[in-house]
């Protein structure tokens, strides 16, 4: 009967393999699956299209060819007059000023006539003038040095193609890198792109006027009524008498945003010549209930099914702090959670208060933990720091092993980098985590011990639509035994965002009938994305890794498998089934919430 169950496991993941891979093919699969959800039903048009291939596609996508046969000649002169008006537009957005558009009528009732389009040479740029006028335009080292940087930046350059796309693109760029800097107030004074067609040469010309430079002025703060004002002065990365800075004032704004005691936060500066030398920074926000109570309910194969209830309160003690604190009731772990979190300042620092008390069942090990602590938060551009003071009291009962109560001062430092095209639905970028630390007997501790954890998450975009996900990560715990350390401070793996195919924290050290954690731990991660649709694709995948109490006691567990992907308007959901090597069973991973 096993050797019956096992046979069939390896079928059913032979052939989810071969779905999925027949989904990763060139397409063919593709348009039978979806096809009939996006199908084109409009006719077909009664004149064929020719024109060489780079004007081709954006004829087709923005010329509109007759659906009705030219049954005479009025028709087809109509037909002509359009066609030579609206090819010539479209035409002349990429440079070809001089078309040949001829209407082939058909020899033969079975061939459709033909419209033929020859655009003509293709005009290139032949020379740029660029001057500036206002400030800037002062002859001056430092501001002739930034009109070279200015000049050699300018996109549309002598003998590239003219495209109206592309002088348009230039300018703003042009404009935009101007005011960024001291001109909020600059603009563009006169343009002009000259065409010869004969020569086939454009001429453009472009004089920008950066009016006077601009200084930070005070802050006209409008909105507030539960909040002080030095909670939003503390936040500018600029003082009065500042060169303006659009940055600093995109910066300052996006602080506000983030911050839960506003549900809006807009800065601006108005390019009012007349108060250049202190030009006032107007914000205007909209202040966020304070209070709000939150319930939410889902399932993860790591953890069962859940229900949780959540209260924050953004103006704690009438001082902007924040307070947050839930309730949260799991089939093999609950907990009650709470902090107080004081507002980041302007470089991006905040204190946060917690405690917190839980309970896990989880590979017939029970453990009962409280936690106390304080830590320094700090979140600057990419990268997240956290140093934390922890106390924890946590008592273990393994199933058939050794019951203790274990308690620790931990010194704890994070670091956290993220550098990715997109926070929600990465396709390319990376994440790096680093975690250290540690606790000493003298020092309120059970056991000396030093906590070191690295993860690496990596992802590359194959193609269009396709993304290969690479996953990494190492542990280990110096001390002279796991006894005495809490298993926050120790390593199992298995299940999700670990080793699929297996349990969740499967993998670890024996202790009568439970899993403990260890010592020593690695896990990593290949994984292939195909994306179907914008928002399904299809997944195949191999896991690897064990954590165990000592580097010789490891032996790597492999997992692997497919599912399918869903990018929900809350974030990415998957739905995995793998296979474990070591058992040959079969294994569901999702995870799944609800916030009402």
């Amino acid at each position: 009967m096993k050797f019956l169950f096992s046979l069939l496991a390896d079928k059913a993941c032979l052939y989810l393999g071969v779905i999925i891979l027949l989904m990763l093919s060139n397409g063919t699969v593709e348009a039978g699956l979806f096809g009939g959800l996006f199908g084109d039903d409009a006719p077909s048009p009664s004149i064929r299209l020719s024109a060489p291939e780079p004007v081709a596609d954006l004829l087709k996508t923005y010329f509109r060819l007759p659906t009705e046969p030219l049954e005479d000649e009025t028709a087809r002169a109509t037909f002509m007059r359009r066609a030579q008006r609206e090819i010539s537009e479209l035409l002349a957005t990429e440079g070809y000023f001089m078309p040949r558009i001829t209407l082939h009528l058909s020899t033969s009732g079975e061939v459709l006539p033909q419209l033929e389009v020859a655009p003509g040479p293709r005009t290139v740029v032949a020379e740029v003038h660029i001057e500036f006028k206002g400030d800037l335009g002062v002859d001056e080292p430092v501001r002739r040095a930034r009109i070279e940087k200015l000049r050699s930046a300018w996109s549309l350059r002598e003998g590239q193609p003219f495209r109206s796309p592309a002088w348009e693109e230039a300018k703003s760029v042009l404009l935009s890198s101007v005011a960024g800097e001291d001109y909020v107030a600059a603009q563009i004074e006169e343009s002009k792109a000259e065409i010869d067609p004969d020569s086939s040469q454009a001429r453009l010309m472009v004089i920008v006027n950066s009016g006077p430079a601009f200084r930070f002025g005070d802050l006209d703060i409008k909105g507030l009524n539960r909040y002080e004002p030095s909670l939003i002065s503390g936040l500018a990365p600029f003082k009065p008498g500042d060169l303006y800075r659009r940055d600093q004032l995109l910066s300052f704004q996006t602080k506000l945003q983030n911050l839960p005691q506003f549900s809006s936060a807009a800065v601006n500066i108005q390019p009012d010549e007349a108060t250049h030398q202190a030009a006032p920074v107007e914000v205007v926000l909209s202040e966020a209930k304070s209070k709000r109570v939150g319930f939410g309910a889902g399932y993860s194969s790591n953890t069962g099914a859940r229900g949780e209830v959540t209260y924050t309160n953004n103006d704690f003690l009438n001082n902007a702090l924040r307070l947050n604190s839930g309730l949260r009731i799991e089939q093999k772990r609950q907990s009650l959670t709470g902090s107080i979190d004081s507002v980041a300042d302007a470089s991006g620092t905040w204190f946060s208060l917690g405690a917190s008390a839980d309970r896990t069942f989880i590979q017939q090990l029970e453990t009962i933990r409280q936690k106390v602590g304080v830590s320094r938060n700090q979140l600057f551009d990419k990268t997240e720091t956290r140093l934390s003071l922890n106390w924890q009291r946590e008592n273990r009962e393994p199933e058939g092993g050794l019951e203790q109560i274990n308690q620790t001062l931990v010194l704890d430092g994070y670091l956290r980098y993220r550098s990715v095209d997109n926070p929600l639905f990465p396709r390319d970028g990376s994440v790096s985590e680093l975690r250290i630390g540690g606790g000493k007997r003298e020092l309120l501790s059970d056991q000396d011990f030093l906590r070191t954890y690295a993860r690496h998450q990596f992802w590359y975009p194959v193609g269009k639509r396709d993304v290969l996900l690479l996953r990494g990560e190492v542990g280990y715990t110096f001390a002279p035994s796991r006894f005495g350390i809490p298993q926050e401070y120790l390593f199992r793996a298995g299940g999700i965002q670990s080793v699929r195919g297996y349990a969740f924290q499967r993998l670890g050290v024996r202790e009568g009938s439970a899993v403990v954690g260890g010592r020593v731990m690695f896990t990593g991660s290949i994984e292939y994305n195909h994306w179907l649709t914008r928002n399904w694709g299809a997944a195949i995948f191999t896991d690897v890794g064990d954590a165990a109490d000592t580097i010789g006691g490891l032996n790597p567990a492999v997992g692997y498998g497919g599912g399918i992907r869903w990018r929900s308007p809350v974030g990415p959901l998957a739905v995995d089934v793998a296979r474990g090597q070591r058992d040959g069973k079969l294994r569901f991973h999702f995870s799944i919430a609800v916030a009402f």
